[in-house]
């Protein structure tokens, strides 16, 4: 029997009065703001400096083309070695390169390939990264509280993106780009500092010692593979990815050009789709523990890409927040339910592979939809483009939920 959602609304709020995943809640927010604060200030700044639609597709792409190359040694890390180091080393660098962007700024060196430089440097530490990063809910709470804890966290990745575009808003109209880079690169210490205070030491400290074969990988990603349910939450995830995530990286583009707004509009739109996400997030905390929860993935994913489809025909600039608002809750509820899928039926050994074939999925999808949709924004404009990626992204999650069985509880 299900959960009535109050119940289960009530029991998953109750995880924000613990000392540890509250405390890493706050730290995680203050982190989630900054980040938001420069993903809406850097396309802008791009584009202040010249760049073209390609250009702003390739700074995607640099971000994210790491995970294919790293992420499966990423989520060894998070299996086998300590998180702690694997986040507080890779973290640390990562928080150097917004520093960077606020010297060049006011060195007035900054150029639209070192931005993009300087965008992979981040793909790179994320890709070794956030395997561990993400298992730190699992770390801190019992299995049964795992979904829970996910939707939580995804509340305040989602309050982020409407306090971040807010932050970058202000800053932008008052000091410039230099100010949002600035908070963000002020927003990695608390999450870095409490990482290292929650996180337990790893439980093999030998494993990385003995190597990470290749072998091992590929047979854990097999593994993973086989399982109907693991596969249909990634093939939904990375779809969405690939199909979908072009409408927030082109944003700045529709607003700009065909709509004729500017970078207020384009906060406000942005920071809609946080509205939205935070309802997704804060709807999923009444979702019971037993409810199963593949299905609702795929049907939200195919949502996202009906709102991509509405976008892409819509003619009124105060239209675009409400159509982003609900982009954000589809993309969190599904998004946020494909997670929770994983973590739950992954084997324990392998927790941090599943996750960092979500991050792959997630990220890798991003990067090549960025890259793919820049080129053909150049070819036929924004417009056909959404067009086509939001038909494509129906299309594909009916088949991916008409294929994939419902998971058995």
């Amino acid at each position: 029997m299900n959960s009535p959602p109050t119940t289960a609304f009530h029991k998953s709020l109750q995880l924000l009065w613990t000392r540890r995943f509250g405390t890493f809640w706050f730290a995680s927010l203050l982190s989630s703001i900054g980040t938001w604060a420069q993903l809406v200030a850097q396309p802008w700044l791009l584009l202040s400096l010249g760049a073209s639609s390609f250009l702003l597709g390739l700074d995607t792409f640099a971000m994210g083309a790491p995970v294919f190359a790293l992420t499966l040694l990423g989520g060894a890390l998070a299996d086998r070695a300590d998180r702690r180091r694997v986040i507080g080393i890779f973290q640390s660098i990562q928080m150097l390169c917004p520093v960077a962007v606020v010297v060049l700024l006011i060195g007035g060196g900054a150029r639209p390939w070192i931005i993009i430089a300087l965008s992979l440097v981040i793909g790179i530490t994320d890709a070794l990264s956030m395997p561990s990063f993400q298992t730190i809910v699992s770390s801190i709470v019992e299995r049964e509280q795992i979904p829970a804890g996910i939707a939580l966290n995804s509340t305040q990745f989602n309050l982020s993106r409407i306090l971040g575009p807010a932050v970058a808003g202000v800053l932008m109209s008052s000091v410039g780009a230099t100010g949002a880079f600035a908070v963000s690169a002020a927003s990695y210490l608390p999450f870095i500092l409490v990482a290292l205070w929650i996180l337990p030491r790893t439980q093999h400290p030998g494993a990385i010692r003995a190597g990470i074969r290749a072998g091992q990988l590929l047979a854990d990603v097999r593994t993973i593979g086989r399982e109907p349910t693991l596969r249909g939450a990634l093939l939904s995830v990375l779809a969405t990815s690939l199909l979908c995530a072009p409408l927030i990286t082109f944003a700045p583009v529709l607003v700009k050009s065909v709509l004729r707004g500017d970078v207020t509009h384009f906060s406000v739109a942005v920071g809609a789709f946080g509205v939205g996400g935070l309802i997704g997030a804060t709807a999923l905390l009444g979702v019971g523990e037993d409810r199963d929860r593949r299905p609702l993935a795929s049907w939200s994913a195919a949502a996202y890409g009906a709102i991509v489809l509405l976008t892409a025909v819509n003619p009124w600039l105060w239209a675009l927040p409400a159509l982003l608002a609900v982009a954000g809750i589809a993309m969190t509820v599904g998004n946020a339910t494909a997670n929770a899928v994983l973590q739950v039926h992954a084997p324990t050994r392998m927790q941090g592979q599943s996750v960092g074939l979500y991050m792959l999925a997630m990220r890798g999808g991003t990067a090549v939809g960025g890259l793919l949709t820049g080129a053909l924004v150049s070819s036929v404009g924004v417009r056909k483009a959404l067009l086509v990626n939001g038909a494509l992204a129906v299309l594909a999650q009916l088949a991916i939920l008409r294929r994939v069985p419902r998971a058995q509880r």
